[in-house]
C-alpha cells in the first residue's frame, strides 16, 4: 500500500509540473493577444483606403482589368489554407482544414480542379500524410506574420491567377487557376473564431459606392496617368493587404485559442491533482488502519498464546 501511495505521490508531482507548463503558456498567448489585436486594428485603416480607392476604381471606370474578370468557364481553383506552426491550440487548426475540405469538396461538385496553397506546418503536415499535393508552402510565422510574407503569398496565387489554364506550366512556375479561394478563421471575440472561406480572385470589391442614378451628380475622378496602370498599382496591394488582414485575423485566433485551450489544461491539471490528493490519502489512511489491524492482532494472538501456556 505504500508503494501506491508513493506512485501517487510521483503522479502529483509531475502533474503539477505540468499545470506550471501550461499556466505559462496560457499568460504568453494572454500577452501575445493583445499585441496580436493591435497588429489587426493598425492594418485595418490602410486596408480600408486601399479598398475605397479600388471601389472608386471598379465604380466610376470601364476598365476591364484581368483580376477582376470572370473567367467564362472556370475550371481550375487555388485555395490557400491558414493555419498554425504550433499545436496546442485546441480544435483551431483542424477547424480550419474541415472548412477547407469542405471548400474543396464543393469546388470539385462544381467540375474545378483544386489546387493547394497553405501556410502553418498543420496544414503542411495535414496534407503530406494523406499523400496530397501541395503547390507552396509557407511556414514558420504563424503567430507573428509579417507584411513581407504577405506580399509572397499574394505575388504567388496573383502569378497563377494570370497564367493561363489551357498551357502548361513551365518549370519554377505555379499552375495557371481560374479562381483563388482562402481559409482562415476569423477573430470575432476572445471566446469565438470562426473559420470562414472568402473568395480572392477574381476580385469582388464589396465595400465600394453604388454608381449614381441619371439625376444625381457624377463625381468627378481623374485618374493618372492612366486607370489601367492604376489598377495594374493597386489591385495587387489591394490582394496581398488582404491576405495580410487574413494571417493578422488567423493569429489572434491563434493566440485566443491557444490561451483558451491551456486554461482548460490548467484547471484539468487542477482537478486532477486533487483527485490523486484524495486517492493518495484514501490509500495512506487504508495503510494505517491496516497497519493497526495487524498490530491488534498481533497483540490478541500474542496474548491468547500467553493464555494457554498457563
Amino acid at each position: 500500500m505504500a508503494l501506491s501511495v508513493r506512485e501517487y505521490r510521483a503522479r502529483i508531482r509531475s502533474t503539477e509540473s505540468m499545470k506550471k507548463i501550461t499556466r505559462a503558456m496560457e499568460l504568453i498567448a494572454a500577452s501575445r493577444i493583445i499585441k496580436a489585436q493591435q497588429r489587426a486594428r493598425g492594418a485595418a485603416p490602410y486596408a480600408r483606403e486601399l479598398t475605397r480607392a479600388v471601389s472608386a476604381l471598379a465604380t466610376y471606370s470601364n476598365v476591364d482589368h484581368p483580376l477582376t474578370t470572370d473567367p467564362e468557364n472556370p475550371r481550375r481553383a487555388a485555395v490557400l489554407v491558414v493555419t498554425s506552426d504550433r499545436g496546442l491550440a485546441g480544435a483551431y487548426s483542424s477547424s480550419v482544414l474541415k472548412e477547407a475540405e469542405r471548400l474543396v469538396e464543393k469546388l470539385k461538385q462544381e467540375g474545378k480542379e483544386v489546387d493547394l496553397y497553405v501556410t502553418g506546418r498543420k496544414a503542411e503536415a495535414y496534407y503530406k500524410f494523406r499523400d496530397r499535393a501541395v503547390v507552396r508552402a509557407w511556414t514558420g510565422f504563424s503567430d507573428q506574420p509579417t507584411y513581407d510574407v504577405a506580399a509572397d503569398i499574394g505575388s504567388t496565387l496573383i502569378e497563377a491567377f494570370l497564367g493561363d489554364v489551357d498551357e502548361p506550366a513551365e518549370e519554377g512556375r505555379v499552375p495557371a487557376v481560374d479562381e483563388v479561394h482562402v481559409v482562415f478563421t476569423r477573430f470575432r471575440s476572445m471566446l469565438t473564431q470562426e473559420p470562414t472561406a472568402i473568395r480572392m480572385l477574381p476580385l469582388e470589391v464589396v465595400e465600394g459606392t453604388d454608381a449614381p442614378g441619371d439625376n444625381e451628380l457624377l463625381p468627378l475622378y481623374e485618374f493618372e496617368p492612366s486607370a489601367e496602370e492604376v489598377l495594374d498599382a493597386l489591385l495587387p496591394r489591394y490582394v496581398q493587404s488582404r491576405i495580410f488582414f487574413c494571417l493578422l485575423q488567423a493569429a489572434a485566433s491563434e493566440l485566443a485559442a491557444r490561451q483558451k485551450a491551456m486554461k482548460s489544461a490548467t484547471d484539468n491539471a487542477d482537478e486532477l491533482i486533487k483527485k490523486y490528493k484524495r486517492i493518495a490519502n484514501q490509500a495512506r489512511q487504508a495503510g494505517i488502519t491496516q497497519e493497526i489491524s495487524e498490530i491488534v492482532g498481533g497483540v490478541n494472538a500474542l496474548a491468547d498464546a500467553n493464555a494457554g501456556n498457563e
